[in-house]
């Protein structure tokens, strides 16, 4: 989709539709008011009427309208003015966006990106709109038998802007707001292909293909080369497949040279039976999203790429399946990781966390400036948060900060769980430095707190996207979160660089 900013007055936009808020009780925005008095009264006499009351996300699409250029006029519900939040306004515009999608048409001039929304400016506004309506417009048809019908809807938005003075600004937000729609496109993409298309190797083919697409400096590590290093408790997990493991290793030298890099870190199970520890067979499917983690890190790369971030970047990513046969791991083994330590397998299906430590440690040859490792890692996340916030630990609070604000900032919220020495007691072993469980108790806390033994000579956080990095029911599939959060804290890290 092509997006433009622009100002001017929208009874005099040539454009297929022209959207405009109205606001409850039937009280027009700006936007909606100038298009009234051009029309001598027209929309205010058919809200009367009761056709729209303004409320979150309702839609009224009127045709030719006296007095206004554009073929169309879509009358979008925003809530209570006083209290127009971020919710309130995402629910507004996609609302927006499937409306035009249903009408079928071709361009339109969208004046919601005006209304000022509680605590937030204009380049929010302006980015969320360009996510909505890539997400909008977003569908994931190529494992069908037959060529999907050709999407209808807008291929063109103008995106308004009150101000001459805003649009560079706004330009700025529309740019950042497609190579994030863009990062997660790709994300999504990967989550949703099949488990027995979208292997470890087709992943490194993918990021591969990514670095000469956009100039990152890729490299892949086989078997033998994962071997060499040392990264036993990784391979423990790969060896019950016959699908060969790779470890991806992405550059984007955007800062300095010298300049320690941020190190992002992304789980990449490409399928998860949960190996000698069998899952339940119901939704079992839903565990090839098991490598959205790797997705997101692959999603953000691209992003940064596209936005020439000045900032050294570090992706690394084990990928692996975790099945069960004669080789695989077995509950009682244990295992050497690459740092020295040993681990007690006590449950398989605990096998994020297995792969996640040797790359964590791998990423201590960067002496980074920070690392953040991205997993659907616990089931006890969705419990805890749901499907709204993603989980996050941090044994630096200040990085810890950075990414509150930048999920805030993303609308790609995430929240924080403390990291206390008191949980490191469940992860007790008699045969080994550690188990690779805790037990049901605290099960997001205490996978960290297993994860943090390995980033000890570093700033580090953890983001589990157990609940965010996917949707289940009649919507299934991959979101690309978090894409927005991680493209908004390098963005913010390389301002201040």
């Amino acid at each position: 989709m092509e997006y433009s900013i622009k100002s001017g007055s929208p009874e005099k936009q040539r454009t297929a539709c022209v959207v405009v808020g109205v606001f409850e009780n039937r009280k027009l925005s700006l936007a909606a008011r100038i298009i009234d008095q051009a029309a001598q009264g027209y929309v205010a006499d058919i809200l009367r009427r009761g056709d729209m009351d303004g409320k979150t996300g309702s839609t009224l699409l009127l045709h030719s309208v006296p007095g206004v250029t554009a073929e169309r006029v879509l009358l979008v519900g925003l809530g209570r003015e006083r209290d127009l939040h971020d919710k309130a306004y995402r629910d507004a515009m996609h609302a927006a966006v499937k409306a035009l999608v249903d009408t079928g048409v071709g361009d339109a001039h969208v004046y919601l990106t005006e209304i000022p929304v509680k605590r937030r400016d204009l380049a929010w506004n302006v980015e969320q709109a360009v996510l909505l309506a890539e997400e909008g417009s977003y569908r994931f048809e190529r494992m069908k038998s037959k060529a999907p019908e050709t999407r209808k809807g807008p291929r063109r938005l103008a995106l308004a802007v009150a101000a001459r003075g805003d649009l560079a600004a706004a330009t700025a937000a529309a740019t950042r707001g497609r190579a994030i729609a863009a990062g997660m496109r790709l994300a999504k993409d990967l989550g949703n292909m099949p488990g027995n298309l979208c292997t470890p190797t087709y992943l490194a083919d993918q990021a591969k293909a990514l670095g000469k697409e956009t100039g990152l400096k890729v490299q892949v590590l086989g078997r033998g080369q994962i071997e060499k290093l040392g990264m036993g408790s990784f391979l423990s997990v790969a060896k019950g497949s016959d699908e060969p493991p790779r470890f991806i290793i992405l550059e984007h030298l955007g800062g300095q040279k010298g300049d320690k890099p941020v190190v992002l870190v992304g789980k990449g199970i490409t399928f998860d039976s949960g190996g000698i520890s069998l899952k339940p067979a119901a939704e079992m499917d839903e565990m090839k999203y098991d490598m959205c983690g790797a997705a997101s890190v692959l999603g953000t790369l691209q992003a940064v790429a596209t936005l020439q971030l000045p900032l050294n970047v570090v992706g690394l990513i084990p990928t692996c399946e975790n099945l069960p046969s004669g080789r695989a791991n077995k509950p009682g083994d244990v295992v050497t990781t690459l740092s020295g330590q040993t681990i007690e397998v006590l449950n398989t299906d605990a096998e994020g966390r297995l792969i996640l430590c040797d790359a964590l440690t791998y990423a201590e040859r960067y002496a980074p400036a920070a690392v953040v490792d991205i997993a659907t890692l616990t089931g006890a996340c969705v419990i805890a948060l749901g499907h709204v916030a993603t989980g996050l630990l941090a044994n630096h609070d200040a990085l810890a900060r950075e990414l509150l604000q930048a999920g805030d900032a993303a609308h790609d919220r995430c929240w924080q769980l403390p990291l206390w020495e008191d949980y490191q007691e469940q992860l007790k072993s008699n045969f080994a430095d550690m188990a690779n469980i805790g037990g049901r108790p605290a099960g997001t806390i205490t996978a960290a707190c297993f994860l943090s033994r390995f980033t000890e000579k570093y700033h580090w956080a953890h983001l589990d996207i157990a609940g965010t990095a996917w949707k289940g029911g009649k919507e299934k599939g991959a979101t690309g979160r978090p894409v927005p959060l991680l493209v908004h804290f390098l963005a913010k890290r390389a301002a201040q660089a």
